[in-house]
């Protein structure tokens, strides 16, 4: 199952307005079943930190660089268990001032947009 059946499968078929307003009528928006990406407001101190990682990261190599590492994934896997596990005896990075966990949470983001873009 890709990533369109998957959506379509738990986010249902076909856009609604969640009111019952039809969708080319006044006040329409097709939003009921799509993800509330607002949620991620409640992260907004962790979402943060990962944007320091991101930018420490940024200035050490490239804006955007992170998209052509060859085999991304196995490296930004490695990188997220190296963290992980460094954050057993260290709260922060002896290199950049953020917490191992952000940086697991960077490597995270990064290893799952390389999937999916991958699926696309």
């Amino acid at each position: 199952m890709n990533e369109r059946e998957i959506q379509a499968a738990f986010f249902g078929k076909g856009e609604k307005d969640p009111n019952g307003i039809e969708q080319h009528d006044s006040g329409a928006k097709t939003d009921e079943g799509k993800p509330d990406c607002s949620l991620l407001l409640y992260f907004g101190k962790a979402l943060r930190s990962v944007a320091r990682v991101g930018t420490f990261g940024a200035i050490k190599y490239t804006r955007g660089g992170w998209q052509d590492v060859p085999d991304g994934v196995n490296r930004y896997t490695a990188a997220l268990l190296r963290h992980l596990c460094d954050e057993h005896y260290e709260t922060f990075d002896k290199d950049l001032p953020v917490r191992h966990a952000a940086q697991v949470a960077w490597n995270a983001l990064a290893r799952l947009e390389l999937m999916l873009r991958k699926e696309d």
